[in-house]
């Protein structure tokens, strides 16, 4: 989640799902909630991920049937960027 889908609806429908929100409220929001800060840090690491592996056109275009390929492939990216590093 980011702050664009903080509000109240979103929050509750990520924790009836079985998520932990960790998400800072905007600063215009009357009744802000605590969150986790150490948490939100590590979000850009995934961020930075999906960055690099966007190279990959067949992860975003999504052309594996299968499930289990398509987490393969994701696999298989994350190595190759990895390696490079």
């Amino acid at each position: 989640m980011d702050k664009v889908y903080e509000e109240d609806k979103c929050r509750a429908k990520a924790v009836e799902c079985g998520m932990f929100p960790v998400v800072p409220p905007k600063s215009n929001r009357k009744e802000p909630w605590e969150y986790d800060k150490e948490l939100y840090k590590g979000r850009n690491i995934i961020e930075r991920n999906f960055r690099n592996i966007k190279e990959f056109c067949r992860v975003f275009t999504r052309y594996d049937n299968l499930d289990e390929t398509y987490n393969a492939f994701i696999a298989f990216a994350n190595i190759i960027v990895f390696m490079r590093n």
